[in-house]
């Protein structure tokens, strides 16, 4: 029979659930409880939270929602990555902390619907971010339209350059 800190617990995991865009199963074993305060920390600057769950409560509160392909991997000491911001920023966050902390394991990410393996997490880390896509696009977009721009107005400048030749008294 549920006791009502289960229930409680189950209730509160289910609406941090609920909000999460991005969520990443990972495997604490062997970190030491000053490293998962410093993952936690840097996890935060992202505007993700890192939370130790029991995988029997966690599979009851994945049931019925967008994250319920999480509910198989739930097994083992199992740390929780939230965020409802962009899971590029998550990404390269726990990449970097796993390249200092191998003890860190990353099992399974679920990303706007769709279920992650560790390594397409790793392709995730290494895209570029939204600014710099942007100006990569606006660099594409803006090249070939100031090409164009000068090429409209070569014609126009050479006519100057040869009206101008003529008023100040060059060859006729």
């Amino acid at each position: 029979m549920p006791t009502q800190v289960k229930i409680d617990s189950v209730r509160s995991l289910k609406e941090r659930l609920g909000a999460a865009k991005t969520a990443v199963l990972t495997e604490y074993r062997g970190l030491t409880v000053r490293q998962l305060s410093d993952l936690r920390k840097q996890l935060k600057t992202t505007a993700a939270e890192y939370k130790v769950v029991k995988n029997r409560l966690a599979r009851l509160a994945v049931k019925d929602s967008s994250l319920q392909p999480l509910a198989p991997h739930l097994a083992g000491p199992t740390g929780m990555v939230l965020t409802e911001q962009d899971p590029v920023g998550v990404a390269r966050t726990l990449q970097a902390f796993v390249r200092a902390n191998p003890a860190l394991t990353i099992k399974v990410g679920l990303v706007e619907g769709k279920l992650l393996g560790p390594q397409d997490l790793r392709a995730l880390a290494e895209l570029p971010s939204k600014e710099t896509l942007r100006a990569q696009l606006v660099g594409a977009v803006q090249g070939p339209l100031s090409q164009l721009v000068t090429l409209l107005t070569a014609p126009h400048r050479e006519l100057a350059r040869v009206l101008e030749a003529r008023s100040q008294g060059g060859p006729e």
